[in-house]
Parts: structure tokens; C-alpha cells; sequence
């Protein structure tokens, strides 16, 4: 695998959720111009804007997850001794597993719900848009499969969570 496409596969996330900002962003400025100094603009630029923001927000949530970069406060955890620390880790990323993967659920319905129903100006499936919802949490779930089972390995060789 070379350099670009491992880069690629590292950072899909980010890429897509910056691709959706910039798109966004044009949208925005464009529509602005047009209304201030054409006195017109697109009609359709709320809708498109709103569905590109919702989802960078998605994918850029799923990617910081990825990256461990959620706030997260372990002071009184740290204080533990080290069993007791991987402990409270190993529980915690079990809880997170099973959280985003009920999220991942309530994603799934809310979108096979949402489905038959038309977006207000241009019509098209509601899926579109909420199906972000399926992709960031999904994205999430892996990732807290894939910290949950690290957790096991690290504790079954000893080492500090």
C-alpha cells in the first residue's frame, strides 16, 4: 500500500466531513452574493447547506472519535491504582460499545422512517440526509469495538490501559 492511499484510508473521515464544510461554505457565500448583490438567489441552498453540515458533523465526530480527541476527564480515574484504573477503562469502553451501537440502532429506524419522506424544496428522500446519522454512529461503533478489544489485549498482557 503506498503512502497517498494509506493516507487516504487514515483519514476518509476527515476528507469527506471537509469536502461537506467546503461545499457548505461555497453554497453560503454564493447564495449571499446573489441576494445582496443580484437582489435573487437559490432557492434550494438551505436545504443542500443543512444536509452537507449535518454531515461533516457526522463523519467529523466519528473521525475525532477515531483520534481520541472527545473531552473526556479521568483525574478521580487516575488516581486508582493500575487494576483498579484498567478496570474502570475496560467497563467504560464496554458501555461505550454497547451505547453506540444502540445509537447505531435508533439510526437505523429513524432512517427507515424517515425514508418515504420528501425533503421540502427538492423533494428527494429524507434518507439522504439522516442517513449520516447511520454512517457516523456506525463508524463509531467500530471504533469502540475496535478500543474495547485492544483494552482486553492490553489488560491480558499486563500493561496500562
Amino acid at each position: 500500500m503506498n503512502k497517498t492511499t494509506k493516507f487516504l484510508l487514515n483519514h476518509f473521515e476527515e476528507i469527506l466531513a471537509s469536502i461537506f464544510i467546503v461545499i457548505t461554505t461555497m453554497l453560503v457565500l454564493v447564495n449571499v452574493f446573489l441576494r445582496y448583490f443580484m437582489k435573487t438567489g437559490l432557492f434550494w441552498t438551505e436545504e443542500v447547506t443543512t444536509s452537507c453540515f449535518v454531515w461533516s458533523v457526522f463523519l467529523g465526530s466519528a473521525a475525532a472519535y477515531r483520534r481520541g480527541q472527545h473531552i473526556g476527564v479521568d483525574i478521580l480515574v487516575n488516581k486508582f491504582p493500575k487494576p483498579i484504573r484498567n478496570l474502570i477503562k475496560l467497563i467504560v469502553n464496554a458501555i461505550l460499545v454497547f451505547t453506540n451501537g444502540y445509537l447505531l440502532y435508533l439510526s437505523a429506524v429513524f432512517v427507515s422512517m424517515s425514508y418515504v419522506k420528501p425533503t421540502a424544496v427538492l423533494g428527494v428522500s429524507s434518507a439522504w440526509v439522516s442517513g449520516a446519522l447511520i454512517v457516523g454512529f456506525g463508524l463509531t461503533t467500530f471504533y469502540s469495538i475496535g478500543y474495547l478489544l485492544k483494552c482486553i489485549r492490553d489488560i491480558a498482557a499486563g500493561k496500562e490501559v
